[in-house]
């Protein structure tokens, strides 16, 4: 088995967020997460619900199984039944993330994508995040625009959860008390003083930060083989 590179960590580390997920709607948004929620539905998660992004179920080659009509997949998303993974140009400590705009929302330095379902998908069902390019720009002290919603601002929302963030340096979580983000894993060749460089709040660490588990020789051979052969993953993550 040749080495397992810094993308493929990333890709367990995401697919990892719909382990025994069940019945549930996967929503990727990106490509390692895309190969991600293929993978659990390939291995460990059988149940998932891929989509085409449309009116479509499909399996992880992208067969037909099914329809998904608008009316259905808002049931999903508003009730629980949905893991979506995101993107973030910014994110904070407790979770929020801001995909709208830099600067004061009225005057902004930098116009973004806007708010979009951003809000709907952190208050009605589990939202993990996906950032390729972990920074101090990335990682803020606090979003200049909460469009998806974190922690201290979710009192009362009864699917708001935010099971992982997962970088390109490591993987972290909210198991803290005040639900502040937390180091949870660092990807091998990463060191603890690489994320805090690259972070601009205190984040929550162990004692004894853990190391990913590693690929199994299945799991490696679905990825390279089955689900991504041209090497896409390494576009986003190159190490």
């Amino acid at each position: 088995m040749t080495e397992v590179t810094r993308a493929e960590y990333c890709v367990i580390a995401c697919a990892e967020a719909w382990r025994d997920a069940g019945e549930v709607l996967a929503s990727p948004m990106g490509l390692i997460p895309s190969v991600g929620a293929r993978l659990a539905r390939l291995t460990f998660s059988p149940d998932l619900l891929l989509t085409d992004g449309e009116a479509l179920l499909v399996t992880p080659d992208g067969t037909v199984e099914g329809w998904l009509p608008y009316r259905q997949h808002l049931a999903l998303v508003t009730g629980g039944r949905r893991h979506v993974m995101m993107g973030a140009s910014q994110i904070d400590r407790y979770g929020n993330q801001n995909i709208s705009c830099i600067g004061d929302w009225e005057r902004p330095k930098r116009q973004l994508l806007g708010v979009r379902g951003a809000p709907v998908n952190t208050l009605n069902n589990p939202t993990s995040y996906w950032i390729p390019r972990h920074s101090r720009r990335v990682f803020v002290e606090k979003v200049d625009m909460v469009c998806g919603v974190g922690y201290d601002h979710a009192a009362g929302a009864r699917y708001h959860r935010i099971p992982r963030v997962v970088s390109d340096l490591g993987v972290f979580d909210f198991d803290t008390p005040d639900r502040s983000m937390r180091l949870a894993s660092l990807h091998p060749g990463v060191t603890l003083e690489q994320v805090r460089e690259a972070t601009s709040f205190e984040l929550a660490v162990p004692d004894d930060v853990p190391r990913p588990r590693p690929p199994t020789a299945e799991e490696l051979r679905l990825i390279r083989e089955v689900i991504d052969p041209g090497n896409t993953r390494a576009r986003e993550v190159g190490a």
